[in-house]
């Protein structure tokens, strides 16, 4: 093992690059900008300099390749709400209060202070484009059921459209959950008592709704349609994740997929997007474990539907420093210490390679080099670090896994906003 070890460490040593900025990362950027989709991961959601990266690269691929817009692992009514902001179309006075509509638990994962350099740069480099030509900010996730049900509501009225009393009865079904998903699931899992028959009749509501009307303009029906596919497949999730965990996942995954399908189609044939998700989303599943549990993600479901060729993957890693994460689901979160990484990990290995900061660009010439499965370190928000060799790393064959890797040596937490948490 140890021989094996030192191989790759050699090898990392002779295919990676130092970087020290973003001016640095030019190769990996020129060759992401040749992708529809380019894929930036994370190994947690609470370190800065991942979102700092990303920010960077984003501006990059956005001014210099021609990118359309960033799509992230966040709820579409409040990412929405960050659209308008950097569109200038909205009523915040500044990124910090638009933000604050990130208000359910994780609320650290967009509302934090690294986001918004990224943020105030889209709102300038829209200032003077045309409205088709503005880069958007969306949310891909599947979790805002209840929020996306009631900007439906608003939508409907706000069109005095004749479909809103469906839209109300939807609502009501959902009305004794209290907000609550996993009571809602386990009522519609184990009880058969659901509101799949009322979510649908919302769906065909929308469908006549958004084909009639003309009072808005395109990209509020653009909204109009991901909220009613969050209803549809919210509602899906939250039933299945009661009964069949692996399930969920892939329900969530494909609705990602199928999100950026419709924000893709809004911005034409030719749009190019970039997408900030978990490491365990962007990077292809069929070379981790997760294939033999069933598991499928974004990643994957790209690569698999445009092409490989049509998608570029980064994932992100780290040796060691602080992170932002909760000690369970919903607890208050705390700056953490992210341990040095477990021994033979592709982390330690990197670390091994010498101490800094690197990146690799795998090609048909380095590839074969790392294909060897190995662990590869990834933390949720919720995290326990004393307990972290037991569930924290996935093997993984990372130049399967992605396009290219960028290693930061020690990082640090983010800094998250002062947000109010509404309850789930």
């Amino acid at each position: 093992m140890l021989i094996k070890i030192n191989e790759h460490i050699e090898n990392i040593q002779k295919h990676s690059k130092a970087f020290q900025g973003i001016d640095d990362l030019e190769p990996l950027i020129k060759e992401a900008g040749k992708a529809k989709y380019v894929l930036l991961g994370e190994a947690t959601h609470g370190t800065a300099e991942f979102y700092s990266l990303r920010a960077e690269i984003t501006k990059k691929l956005i001014q210099e390749h021609g990118f359309s817009f960033v799509a992230v692992e966040g709820d579409w009514p409040s990412c929405y709400e960050v659209n308008k902001y950097v569109k200038n179309d909205s009523t915040a006075a500044n990124a910090r209060e638009v933000l604050a509509h990130f208000n359910r638990w994780p609320t650290w994962m967009w509302a934090n202070e690294e986001i918004i350099p990224l943020l105030d740069w889209l709102k300038s480099f829209n200032s003077n484009k045309e409205a088709g030509n503005k880069a958007g900010f969306y949310g891909l996730d599947v979790y805002s059921l209840w929020e996306s049900m009631e900007a439906i509501v608003h939508y409907l009225q706000e069109t005095k459209s004749p479909h809103v009393e469906k839209a109300l009865k939807a609502i009501e079904c959902f009305e004794p959950y209290n907000r609550k998903a996993q009571t809602y699931g386990m009522s519609a899992a184990l009880l058969g008592e659901s509101c799949r028959e009322e979510i649908l009749e919302l769906l065909q509501a929308i469908q006549q709704a958004n084909s009639k009307s003309g009072d808005f303009n395109e990209e509020e029906q653009l909204s109009l349609e991901i909220n009613a596919l969050v209803s549809k497949n919210a509602e899906n999730y939250y039933k299945t994740m009661i009964t069949d965990d692996q399930e969920s996942w892939n329900i969530r995954d494909h609705h990602m997929v199928e999100a950026l399908s419709h924000i893709s189609s809004f911005y034409g044939s030719e749009a190019k997007g970039i997408i900030w998700e978990h490491n365990t989303h962007i990077g292809d599943a069929r070379a981790t474990t997760m294939e033999q549990e069933g598991l499928v993600n974004v990643g994957q479901i790209t690569r698999e539907k445009y092409g490989t060729e049509n998608i570029f993957s980064v994932g992100f890693g780290t040796y060691s420093g602080t992170v932002i994460a909760g000690d369970k689901w919903g607890a208050p979160y705390e700056k953490m210490t992210l341990p040095k990484a477990m021994r033979g990990s592709w982390e330690e290995m990197l670390h091994r390679a010498g101490s800094h900061d690197k990146f690799f660009i795998f090609s048909q010439e380095n590839k074969t080099l790392f294909e060897e499965r190995v662990g590869h370190r990834a933390v949720g928000v919720v995290y326990h670090p004393e307990y972290e060799q037991y569930g924290n790393y996935v093997p993984s064959s990372i130049s399967e896994r992605y396009n290219s890797f960028i290693y930061v040596d020690k990082s640090t937490a983010l800094s998250p906003l002062p947000v109010e948490v509404i309850s789930d």
